[in-house]
């Protein structure tokens, strides 16, 4: 499980933080709080494209990453008063627009490789 927060969303975060002394000195949590899971990630995005793209399930992980990393924003929301403003499904919608202009060159199995070859694959 993570947490996918919208770059918007961010910025809204770092603006608080400059307009509140309260935050100065602060390490606080940015991100949507709500955890997702990469499964769900894969089928909004299918879902969002308009394509029938079943996510493919490896069982492989890279070596040192956490199985799961999702933002308690609670404090964020206390000190700056930062509340997500972008839903992932809105937020994906944006990404395909912006993807509809893109060129993309499939390169997953060059990246397993190159993991697997370095031992970061499990």
């Amino acid at each position: 499980m993570r947490d996918f927060v919208s770059v918007h969303d961010v910025v809204q975060a770092n603006l608080l933080a400059m307009e509140t002394s309260s935050a100065d000195g602060l390490a606080l949590n940015i991100g949507s709080g709500e955890p997702i899971t990469i499964r769900d990630i894969a089928t909004e995005l299918a879902s969002a494209l308009d394509r029938e793209a079943p996510p493919e399930i490896t069982d492989k992980y890279r070596a040192g990453d956490i199985r799961h990393c999702f933002a308690d924003i609670t404090a964020a929301a206390l000190v700056l008063g930062y509340k997500p403003r972008v839903r992932l499904p809105g937020g994906l919608r944006e990404l395909v627009d912006w993807l509809r202009d893109q060129e993309a060159t499939d390169r997953v199995d060059e990246a397993m490789k190159r993991l697997s070859a370095h031992g970061l694959v499990a």
